[in-house]
């Protein structure tokens, strides 16, 4: 059967030879080509004779079948779905396989009709498929390029953004030979835009609403693309309330609705407004928010000097950092409250004309400078902890938030201390007495000495002018000698009053740690200070002696004439 069918087809092509001689070598090889010649890069039409799992067996008419890899069969999804008898295009790419069959290919015959197909000009629907150097790479059937800068009306600085999208493209460059093909979007939305614009500006007024496209963001506004036209939509015009930078609420590709504030025909320039489509929010505040009313908003902002709360969109009001707690003294308003917190407080001051709202967040509970008057009476005895230490005291904690100051001349009645720091550490828990409470400058005044009586109260009696006391050197000076007569109570012996010889020099009298006796000259309270003599006491002593002396002569003159008195009397007798 075979051998009837190849004869039957030899005799076919001979009798199309329309009576052409033909010698025996030129029909031999018709006869070996199955009737033509197929040459390299051919495109043929061929019937698919037999699937197998990794390959497909296709009839082109020529001597031998050919071969294709089923993965060529493949569609957008990966799915194969070829049968026999299927028909397809397919291309000769020029020799046989190992097993005879010929070379073909069903994607290069498509590529190939794609290249025939295109033209210089001519708008194609592709795929951005990857980042490459100087632009992305697009498949319209075959891979072509699109330069960065034709990307977009604008150069987009992120062209990985645009990876998986498909677009229309327009061919500004096509070299078959070469196989280079450059694409263009930008002119394809020149020439949208334009035809727009034309349109945009026929129908725009001010006062209209219309819809735009977020375009562009700068620090100072947006502009908006209204349709082959840009608007500008200001910052202070996005908004009622505050808004930092416009990528706050827009991001570009966002659509919105804009009122026309503002239009210029001649020049082309929009103004947009997008806070304009809702009514003033200002409008009823003082309605809503009465001075003292209560009012519970979020935190939207932190600065230095205080907390921004949104009370609705567009109204914040400001709590200051100074009003912020009763009682603690608030550094940062970070250290009391959080972004997105949210808080009730109350309306201290409204200004509808400068759009300002003064909160206080203190003001929710009682003041606790209003009652610790009655909590604490002067002259009660609390006992707390040392909060902290200064040059000039100690700060105790009386109550929750409310500390007392000890001044450093309040810490003790007798001892000379330079610095607290020197009797007392953080954390020391300390008695002491409420001296006095100013509400007004929320100042709560303690005292430690007062704890004991004013040795100084009794030392005039104790130590009287002309009582002879003893002391241990404290101090050298060069204008007298310290004694520490008991503690904390001390007495200087001037440099005038050391000796009856003129001394210049005390530390050649005393050193510190000695022990010296020294008589009262002088007590001053007022200035606590006792004048002490050590010359005072030598002429006691000698004045003493003398007195001494004197007595004894007195009493020894006495008992003589007694005894002379005696002998008399006793002569008169005999």
């Amino acid at each position: 059967m075979v051998e009837d069918k190849e004869l039957q087809d030899e005799m076919e092509v001979m009798e199309g030879l329309e009576g052409e001689e033909m010698s025996f070598e030129e029909l031999l090889k018709d006869y070996e080509q199955g009737g033509f010649e197929l040459k390299r890069n051919d495109v043929v039409e061929g019937t698919i004779v037999q699937v197998n799992p990794d390959s497909v067996v296709v009839d082109v008419g020529y001597k031998s079948e050919g071969v294709i890899p089923i993965r060529e069969f493949a569609d957008e999804n990966g799915e194969i779905n070829v049968k026999v008898g299927d028909v397809y295009d397919v291309l000769f790419g020029g020799g046989e396989s190992d097993s005879g069959l010929i070379v073909l290919s069903k994607e290069k015959a498509d590529r190939q009709k794609i290249w025939n197909s295109l033209e210089e000009g001519a708008v194609v629907e592709g795929k951005i498929i990857s980042r490459i150097k100087g632009g992305l790479s697009v498949d319209i059937g075959v891979n072509a390029f699109l330069p960065g800068s034709q990307v977009d009306l604008r150069p987009v600085r992120n062209l990985d953004k645009v990876i998986g999208e498909s677009f229309e493209f327009k061919i500004i460059k096509l070299n078959k030979r070469r196989g280079n093909i450059v694409l263009s979007r930008r002119v394809l939305l020149e020439t949208e835009r334009e035809s727009q614009r034309g349109e945009t500006l026929k129908t725009l007024e001010e006062n209209q609403v219309v819809e735009g496209v977020v375009k562009n963001l700068t620090d100072y506004g947006a502009f908006i693309d209204l349709g082959g036209i840009d608007g500008l939509l200001h910052i202070t015009d996005m908004s009622w309330g505050r808004v930092k930078h416009p990528s706050d609420i827009l991001a570009v590709g966002d659509k919105i609705n804009v009122k026309v504030l503002k239009f210029d025909k001649e020049k082309e320039r929009v103004s947009l407004g997008l806070k304009q489509i809702a009514p003033d929010p200002w409008l009823d505040v003082q309605a809503k928010y009465p001075v003292e009313g209560k009012v519970t908003g979020k935190v939207v902002s932190l600065t230095d000097y205080g907390a921004f709360i949104e009370l609705e969109e567009g109204v914040e009001g400001l709590i200051h950092v100074s009003e912020m707690s009763w009682t603690k003294r608030v550094k940062h308003p970070n250290k009391v409250l959080n972004i997105g917190d949210e808080v009730e407080s109350v309306v201290l001051a409204l200004d509808t004309e400068n759009r300002r709202i003064s909160l206080g967040l203190k003001q929710v509970e009682p003041n606790p400078w209003d009652v610790i008057g009655e909590k604490f009476p002067i002259g009660t005895i609390i006992e707390g902890q040392v909060k902290n230490i200064t040059d000039f005291g100690i700060f105790v904690g009386v109550d929750e938030g409310i500390d007392g100051l000890v001044h450093i001349s309040d810490l003790s009645w007798t001892k000379r201390i330079k610095h607290p720091s020197e009797a007392y550490k953080k954390g020391d828990l300390v008695k002491a007495v409420v001296l006095n409470i100013d509400r007004e400058n929320e100042r709560f005044s303690l005292g430690l000495k007062q704890l004991a009586s004013d040795p100084w109260e009794t030392v005039p009696t104790r130590y009287a002018p002309g009582t002879i006391v003893s002391g241990v050197v404290t101090s050298v000076t060069d204008f007298g000698i310290f004694l520490e007569l008991e503690e904390g109570i001390e007495g200087l012996v001037h440099v005038s009053e050391l000796s009856k010889e003129k001394i210049d020099a005390p530390k050649e009298f005393a050193a510190v740690g000695d022990t010296l006796e020294a008589a009262v000259l002088q007590v001053d309270t007022v200035d606590r200070k006792i004048a002490l003599s050590i010359k005072n006491i030598d002429e006691q002593k000698e004045k003493a002696e003398v007195n001494e002396f004197m007595g004894a002569q007195k009493s020894a003159t006495s008992n003589l004439g007694d005894l002379l008195q005696g002998a008399m009397g006793r002569k008169s007798d005999d």
